[in-house]
């Protein structure tokens, strides 16, 4: 059994999964638009062809599958997020400041009692994170 996390963006998944491939070392396992799909598969409506009808992208030895909604149905992920351990300081930077250019700032990225780095943002495509380095704990 596996459990996956499932995004909706509204009309940019492709820009998004292209971006997290590209900064964060993800690697975009399908990306399928809705004109790929095979004859007899469901319509989008006008406008919709060339979005993502499925796609599915390997990160951090996780999967997220995700797709375009219309856009009245996007809505920004509310009480959601991803949360990203990495394994530097340096690292836990690098990624917050390229996910809250154009994004929204929740928590600045700070040292607090569990973690060197830690900050909650969400990025330009609507996706919430939690970017942590985490300190050694004792036993």
């Amino acid at each position: 059994m596996n459990l996956n996390t499932y995004l909706n963006f509204g009309g940019n998944c492709a820009e998004a999964f292209r971006f997290y491939e590209q900064h964060l070392g993800a690697k975009i396992l399908t990306l399928m638009t809705h004109d790929q799909c095979p004859p007899g598969a469901p319509r989008p409506g006008p406008g919709q062809e060339n979005k993502v009808m499925h796609a599915r992208l390997a990160i951090g030895g996780a999967t997220i599958m995700a797709s375009d909604v219309p856009p009245d149905r996007f809505q920004p992920i509310r009480s959601v997020y991803l949360s990203l351990s990495v394994d530097s300081d340096a690292e836990a930077e690098r990624i917050y400041g390229l996910l809250k250019e154009g994004g929204e700032v929740f928590m600045p990225m700070a040292e607090n009692f569990f973690a060197t780095r830690f900050g909650q943002l969400r990025d330009r495509f609507g996706v919430s994170w939690m970017i942590t380095h985490e300190k050694r704990m004792g036993a």
